[in-house]
């Protein structure tokens, strides 16, 4: 049985094991970096998330506003009873207001997929990983 180490592939029984322990520490320096990396991309996932989620929470809020001062707009113009331009302020102040809230929804949604702000994907695998290093280390 033989194991490649980058120097060159020699048979396990061979080496010493201050070379063995060298190999160990390097193999986990490299785990460690792999699993940071991996915790960081995920973390970039999720704030980009949040964020899109954010944008689309504050549009939805622009949105209602907008709606509700045409409505008001339009409850002022149906007062009035001067023009009947009051019915189309009401379809635009209507409109406004489903789109602000189908916008809402999916804020959030968004916000809510971006929640627990923790790399869970990468934290799952951590444990996997010692347990194969323990696994090793007996052998």
């Amino acid at each position: 049985m033989t194991e490649s180490t980058g120097r060159g592939s020699t048979a396990v029984d061979d080496r010493s094991i201050g070379q063995l322990v060298q190999d160990m520490s390097q193999q986990v320096q490299r785990l460690v970096r792999d699993e940071m990396r991996l915790a960081a991309e995920e973390l970039r996932r999720k704030g980009k998330r949040a964020g899109t989620g954010a944008g689309l929470a504050g549009a939805a809020g622009m949105l209602a506003l907008f709606g509700a001062a045409t409505l008001v707009a339009a409850a002022v113009l149906a007062l009035a009873l001067v023009v009947p331009g009051w019915a189309a302020a009401l379809i635009v102040g209507g409109a406004l207001l489903l789109i602000g809230g189908v916008a809402g929804l999916a804020g959030k949604k968004q916000l809510s997929a971006a929640v627990p702000p923790v790399p869970q994907e990468a934290a799952s695998g951590v444990p996997k990983d010692v347990a194969a290093l323990r696994e090793g280390v007996r052998r």
